[in-house]
């Protein structure tokens, strides 16, 4: 898709209305707007198969590693089988590192010249960082299903029904969703794609500090703190709960509302970053 015909989805196309400034009117062509974003992405992300293949093969190598390789030596407590532990810490790692390729994507628009050109359109100003949002989050429902396919390979399964079930995977996009605008903010923040790929120094701690691979209790109390607080942490947690999982989990208020913090810390992650990332790109220089 050129960029030319995003000129059609703009308040410039289409039939005329009797208040094209009004708000339906706006909110029509948001939609259309960032409905045109999501199809230049997503074409673009075929056409890019070494990338996928990246972005689907860490997943896949990490379950590997910590299923085969240091899962024998871990022991979360209560008898809970490590597979049965990890693998729900594996899908929370994976979306929330997922803000990392959203970061590279928006840096690599940024270089080219891309971005600049849809601020020149005429086309809603929210479409551009929306329309990243809504194919990431396909994407990484991709990202989900290979990963669920994974697990279920390697022995893993979900003993708390369907709907509990539908609800884990739910709460794990929405965590990416979240994520998402981290990403784009710092996608425009960053001066070049050199800046956005050591962002993996960030994401890892952010990842890793938590308890994804380990409980909160087994680690330093400092550290514990930290994990516990983490909204990874609160997404793994309820997740393993919705999964029937069986795992351990702490007496700290946050560990114990996990399912609810799972929605929270995303929302609030989304209130804080969206409007962040919608008033930079309105304000990147020509």
């Amino acid at each position: 898709m050129s960029v030319d015909e995003i000129t059609a989805g703009g308040p410039s196309g289409g039939t005329a209305a009797s208040d094209p400034d009004g708000p339906e009117r706006r909110i029509y062509w948001a939609v259309a707007d960032c409905w045109t974003i999501v199809r230049r992405d997503l074409t673009h992300l075929v056409k890019q198969p070494s990338l996928i293949a990246w972005q689907l093969g860490f997943p896949i190598v990490s379950v590997l590693l910590f299923v085969y390789v240091f899962g024998s030596a871990m022991d979360v407590g209560g008898g809970v089988d490590y597979t049965t532990y990890a693998m729900p810490g594996m899908f929370a790692m994976t979306m929330a590192f997922g803000f990392m390729n959203t970061a590279g994507a928006v840096v690599i628009d940024k270089e080219r010249g891309v971005t600049d050109r849809f601020r020149s359109m005429p086309m809603a100003p929210s479409a551009v960082v929306t329309g990243r949002g809504v194919s990431d989050v396909l994407h990484a429902a991709l990202d989900l299903l290979v990963l669920a396919v994974i697990a279920l390979v390697v022995g893993w399964r979900s003993d708390g029904g369907a709907l509990a079930t539908l609800y884990a995977f739910a709460l794990l996009l929405l965590l990416r969703f979240a994520l998402i605008w981290v990403g784009v903010w710092i996608g425009l923040l960053a001066p070049n794609q050199e800046s956005a790929n050591n962002l993996f120094a960030v994401a890892f701690p952010f990842g890793m500090v938590s308890s994804v691979f380990t409980p909160p209790s087994a680690m330093p109390d400092w550290l514990g703190a930290v994990a516990m607080w983490n909204p990874v942490s609160s997404t793994a947690t309820a997740v393993r709960e919705l999964f029937e999982a069986g795992a351990p989990v702490g007496d700290s208020w946050i560990e114990q509302h996990a399912e609810l913090m799972a929605v929270v810390w995303p929302l609030v992650i989304t209130a804080v970053f969206l409007p962040l990332a919608v008033r930079k790109f309105g304000n990147l220089a020509r």
